[in-house]
């Protein structure tokens, strides 16, 4: 991320303008690969498909990766609309298969599928986003571009992994990898003078 106005120490408060983001990095992020401001070209939508912030830190901790790395988005947005700010947007973060290098990953707390994810009889997903949270991604996605100087596109996650599973309870049907944001993002209120463009799967 490039810095604010003033700089402070992790898990304190940074104020972006008229945005204010907690930022706690995640103990592994200085082991994340380093790029360029504008090499940063995508936004990614996620929900976390998991109960509440807590336990979305608890996932993103988890070590994954011979690097001694996990999955995370960088910014997460609690119900509230407190942005949480887990990995830099100058280091590339595991949040989408195929679209890492270019995109910084925002994840909205929602309980989506949670916790039968691949369930067949469970593939609605029913917590309506806040408005907190979507007037809060919207003076994201403002502050961001102002920070990367070639983002131009967004997606959901469920736009770039198309990947189907099988499902939980009958491997015999498919169910989708991912859903999120899914059906209840409100994808014209966000849209609406981000200056963003929403892309579909390869591009």
């Amino acid at each position: 991320m490039v810095a604010p106005a003033f700089y402070v120490a992790p898990h304190v408060i940074q104020r972006m303008s008229t945005l204010t983001v907690h930022d706690q990095p995640l103990p592994y992020a200085a082991r994340l690969p380093e790029r360029p401001a504008g090499a940063v070209t995508l936004v990614v939508i996620h929900c976390t498909e998991l109960p509440d912030l807590a336990t979305a830190r608890e996932y993103g901790e988890r070590v994954l990766y011979e690097t001694g790395t996990g999955n995370s988005g960088h910014y997460y947005i609690d119900r509230d609309g407190s942005v949480h700010c887990y990995v830099p947007g100058t280091r590339v973060a595991h949040h989408v298969r195929g679209y890492n290098p270019p995109s910084i990953g925002i994840e909205l707390v929602n309980r989506g599928r949670y916790p039968d994810w691949f369930d067949s009889r469970n593939q609605i997903m029913r917590e309506p986003y806040t408005s907190a949270q979507i007037d809060a991604l919207r003076a994201l996605l403002a502050q961001l571009r102002t920070e990367y100087p070639n983002l131009q596109e967004i997606a959901g996650h469920e736009d770039l992994d198309t990947a189907r599973v099988p499902a939980s309870d009958d491997p015999s049907q498919d169910v989708p990898r991912k859903l999120d944001p899914g059906p209840l993002f409100p994808w014209p209120e966000v849209l609406i003078g981000s200056g963003l463009r929403r892309i579909h799967g390869p591009h």
